[in-house]
């Protein structure tokens, strides 16, 4: 971030402030005053630690609203990160939100290895050990003195209670209601009423429970920012005729990095020399290392296997392949799933009431002469610490972090909690067919000699096709080469758009193409016809090769079905899906024989990109929710319309990874029944947690009135739930 001017001493660069600006500001005005001239003020991303759940976010985004050089603010618990607009130093942040309770620090992509913050840890052990000296003082001596064993005890309570009471005291003050107002409240009044010991096995066991779930909390956010730790923060550059190491910060498009075995890529980047094996598993989730060569794309964070590589770097390290994942996987933790969202909204309300609540059970019942003022202050309490709705605020984004966190490691980028929510929900998936369930680089399956060799056939079209870019030549001529077939001496090649193409070789003109060119050559293809339709009908395209006076041969071309899908699909059928669908543009006979050998229920074909989305509205309105998987690009009409849309191949696909719910960085099917299983279970741990948070809550409360509870119980019920319900959300993480 620019560096500030801090030397200003006016307050006002317009002159309409008021002379006398309050006294409690005074101190911050020269920090103010330096991003005066910054009319719309500056974006700072911070590090909030110590957000146990969403409560925790909405008091520091109140508070952060209440501050007057703070312009906007959007505080994430899921992510522990905010995002402030604001004037004047960041310091000023940091200040303010420590004075809330917590701690923030300005986030970076950069690798900061801070050593753990051990303050609340400190207080922890202070406030258990003299809770602990003032109940074996209880214990131990027959005739303990009640003024120190309150002294312990009231110690206890300070050291203990001090982080939450400030936390709950700019709460109220920000007008909202949190855990730390309804233990800070439950606390003070059992001080009110002698429960010295209560109050303070209350604050040890709320403490304890924060820091368990402050702890938990944090390793599934680690899972995401640990990512950035993928890529190496040097890369090897040459100076003269040594090889010397540069921060990658400092490393720019177009400049040669070496890649020696073993080592991680820095960079994004082309193998401009060496070969070797590159371990894609850091981005793509692919278990087989794939072979690069000069002229292939390798990128950061992935492992050169064996063989020294010299890359020229194609994108900055903020550019980079994971550097977006890093942001689009971020973001998506921000994104609030529906059922989430609901869960929010009704601890807003739900808090405030039992509260009000908690307050009648205090005052009504002795008023109308039904019992002592004490006994119902104390139910009151236990009303307080039980109505704490922590583990049901926390049930659901603990979860959604998890299973998003876990899906980024495996290759698969989910946007957001509502995208898994629906991919949870999904009984039908609908695929393009070339190139998701199709290699999409068509291959020779037959050569038909007619008047030559298959070997002369296989000569001519290769001399004939060899300098041409489309597929199908391309096919035809890697299908010679590899069969050793040297090509002839052509000569004067003309392509002919749309039907083929012609060369000289020696005395002769040959022709390679289709029906449609021989017909207007007037070829006798009489004998040839039903051959061909033959081989149309079971998915080939036909290449027809021959003079205008005779026909030589006959090579078909089909694009094959990917090795993964069958697999990938008969895994999603057990996962719950019932319906697979086929959608793609080729004819019937095609469509035909691709459906036979990947499985699918049913198929439509001769489809137009409009006709693909007809069909995923036709499966909606039969009741399914549907996925719809393509290349992210083609496709995106019908992936808009679809209730998700799931592109393949998006690594170094910026449009794929931009346009899609959810992304499969390999460009395979095999991550799909993993998505599909992740998704379900986190929907199934999602609803555990929350009927669990209910039922504890149910059972504390019921146990209040015959006077089973106590407070320290009600406050273990609560903050134990709570550290059940993380932990649970937990398993998502080594899902697989």
């Amino acid at each position: 971030m620019e560096e500030e001017d801090h030397n200003k001493q006016s307050c006002c660069t317009d002159g309409a402030c008021s002379p006398d600006p309050k006294p409690k500001f005074k101190k911050m005005l020269p920090l103010i005053d330096s991003a005066a001239d910054h009319s719309e003020g500056l974006t700072s991303e911070f590090n909030v630690q110590g957000m146990d759940c969403s409560s925790c976010a909405l008091t520091i985004e109140k508070h952060l609203k209440s501050v007057p050089f703070v312009k906007t603010v959007s505080v994430n618990f899921s992510t522990g990160k905010a995002k402030i607009e604001h004037v004047g130093d960041t310091e000023l942040i940091i200040k303010e939100v420590n004075k809330a309770g917590y701690k923030a620090s300005l986030a970076s992509n950069k690798r900061l290895h801070q050593q753990e913050d051990r303050s609340g840890i400190n207080l922890l052990i202070l406030s258990g050990t003299l809770l602990l000296l003032g109940f074996v003082g209880t214990l131990t001596d027959l005739n303990p003195n009640p003024v120190l064993l309150t002294v312990l005890y009231a110690l206890s309570i300070i050291v203990g209670g001090y982080k939450p009471a400030k936390s709950a005291f700019f709460a109220v003050k920000s007008g909202s209601m949190d855990m730390n107002v309804l233990m800070t409240a439950a606390v003070i009044g059992a001080a009110a009423i002698g429960e010295w010991l209560e109050g303070a096995t209350v604050v040890w066991l709320f403490a304890l429970g924060n820091a368990l779930q402050t702890r938990s909390i944090e390793k599934t956010r680690n899972s995401i920012r640990n990512l950035i730790d993928l890529a190496p923060p040097e890369a090897w550059v040459k100076s003269g005729n040594d090889l010397v190491k540069r921060p990658v910060e400092e490393i720019s498009v177009g400049q040669l990095i070496f890649v020696k075995p073993g080592d991680k890529i820095p960079l994004d980047g082309e193998v401009l020399k060496g070969e070797s094996s590159v371990n894609q598993a850091p981005i793509t989730g692919e278990s087989i290392p794939v072979d690069k060569q000069t002229g292939d794309q390798v990128y950061a964070g992935t492992i050169n296997e064996h063989g020294m590589l010299e890359i020229k770097v194609t994108k900055l390290v903020g550019d980079t392949t994971i550097s977006k994942i890093i942001h689009l996987v971020e973001e998506a933790q921000e994104q609030k799933a529906p059922m989430q969202a609901f869960v929010d909204k009704f601890a807003r309300v739900y808090t405030p009431i039992v509260f009000a609540f908690a307050i009648a059970v205090m005052l009504l019942p002795p008023l109308f002469g039904s019992g002592e003022w004490g006994e119902w202050f104390y139910k009151g309490l236990e009303l307080l610490v039980v109505a704490c709705p922590c583990a049901l605020v926390i049930s659901t984004p603990v979860a959604i972090v998890s299973a998003i966190g876990n899906a980024a490691k495996n290759g698969v980028l989910i946007k957001g909690g509502a995208f898994l929510e629906v991919a949870g929900a999904v009984n039908a998936i609908a695929f393009d067919k070339t190139g998701t369930l199709t290699e999409g680089k068509p291959k020779v399956t037959e050569v038909i000699p007619l008047l030559a060799t298959e070997h002369d056939v296989l000569s001519i079209a290769r001399t004939l096709e060899e300098f041409s870019s489309h597929p199908i030549a391309k096919a035809i001529s890697r299908y010679a080469v590899e069969r050793g077939v040297p090509s002839l001496n052509g000569e004067h090649f003309r392509n002919i758009v749309g039907k083929g193409i012609q060369a000289t070789i020696g005395d002769t003109v040959y022709f390679a193409g289709n029906l449609k060119l021989f017909q207007e050559l007037k070829s006798d293809l009489r004998e040839l016809e039903p051959r061909a339709a033959s081989l149309q009908q079971e998915g080939n395209t036909i290449v027809i090769i021959g003079t205008k006076e005779q026909l030589i041969g006959i090579i078909a071309v089909a694009d094959t079905v990917r090795e993964s899908a069958v697999t990938a699909l008969n895994s999603l059928k057990q996962t719950g899906i019932t319906q697979v669908v086929m959608l793609t543009g080729d004819n019937q006979g095609t469509a035909k024989k691709v459906a036979a050998q990947t499985g699918v229920t049913r198929y439509y074909a001769e489809l137009l990109p409009e006709d693909k989305v007809a069909a995923i509205h036709k499966l909606q309105q039969e009741g399914y929710i549907i996925a719809m998987v393509g290349d992210g690009i083609n496709d995106a009409p019908a992936l808009a319309a679809a209730d998700l849309g799931i592109a393949m191949g998006g690594v170094g696909t910026d449009t794929a990874m931009e346009t899609a719910d959810i992304v499969l960085m390999a460009d395979n099917l095999e991550k799909l029944p993993f998505t599909a299983k992740l998704s379900r279970s986190a929907l199934r741990i999602i609803k555990q947690n929350i009927w669990f948070s209910i039922v504890i809550k149910l059972l504390a409360i019921s146990l209040i009135f015959p006077d089973v509870l106590t407070l320290w119980i009600a406050v273990l019920s609560d903050t134990g739930a709570a550290l059940l319900v993380i932990l649970n959300s937990m398993r998502l993480l080594k899902s697989s």
